[in-house]
């Protein structure tokens, strides 16, 4: 249970340190409310740290423990802010964007897949999507420690962000008229939008973005899992990039 906080002092002085890093915060609808419980909330919401009220089942797992009705989730690896990031120089650099991942060990797949490809960060929601935990990096090989992990309160506003920064953004859809390897992605800072196999990449993110391109199928069947689908697309960047320098 290394990766978790349990009771309310330990949880409220892991929030007032902030040298941990807290994915989220579940919260039993069975406690009792009193003032350490409002400071929590308190300080999760200055934070920007997502907190859950949740049923007292969601702690069976955690039943030897005296967590009084409340633990911490916490994440093996430091996030990076956005903000920091962009102020870096970026030159022909590549960004993924992860939008509602809800599978941990999807998520590890990828991380270990973007650091083998090169990609300078990869970006994730505070809410609904996995966030890196103990599985993740398991399932990554180590190489969470290896590429910064970016978590943002909004995408939306992510993506705004960076296209006001000059990185141009290519989203992935299913009925996309441009096939992934009809873009050159040469010679520009781009970022790629990832979704999750049910919903896909949201409307809200499809508008915003510069181009949006699908893997072609020979066969009608499910789409790809999305740690494979995204392997193809950001290895065809790779194999542009390395035949642009010979």
């Amino acid at each position: 249970m290394e990766n978790i906080i349990f009771g309310k002092n330990a949880v409220m002085e892991a929030l007032a340190a902030g040298e941990r890093e807290i994915n989220k915060i579940l919260i039993s609808k069975n406690i009792h409310s009193d003032n350490k419980l409002s400071k929590i909330k308190e300080l999760a919401k200055n934070k920007g740290i997502v907190f859950q009220f949740v049923a007292k089942e969601k702690f069976l797992p955690y039943a030897e423990y005296n967590h009084q009705g409340i633990i911490a989730q916490i994440s093996p690896v430091k996030y990076q802010d956005l903000d920091e990031f962009l102020e870096e120089r970026h030159e022909n650099s590549s960004l993924v964007i992860l939008d509602g991942i809800e599978d941990s060990h999807n998520l590890g797949a990828i991380i270990r897949t973007c650091v083998c490809a090169g990609v300078s960060g990869i970006i994730i929601p505070s809410r609904r999507n996995v966030q890196v935990n103990a599985t993740v990096e398991k399932t990554s090989a180590g190489a969470i420690n290896h590429i910064p992990i970016i978590k943002v309160n909004s995408l939306v506003n992510a993506v705004q962000k960076l296209k006001n920064s000059d990185w141009w953004v290519v989203a992935t859809d299913a009925s996309a008229d441009d096939n992934y390897y009809d873009i050159n992605y040469n010679d520009m800072n781009f970022a790629l939008i990832m979704g999750a196999e049910h919903a896909g990449v949201s409307k809200s993110l499809l508008k915003l973005s510069d181009f949006v391109v699908k893997i072609p199928m020979l066969k009608e069947f499910n789409s790809l899992n999305v740690s494979n689908a995204l392997s193809a697309i950001i290895f065809e960047t790779v194999r542009q990039k390395l035949k642009k320098v010979k």
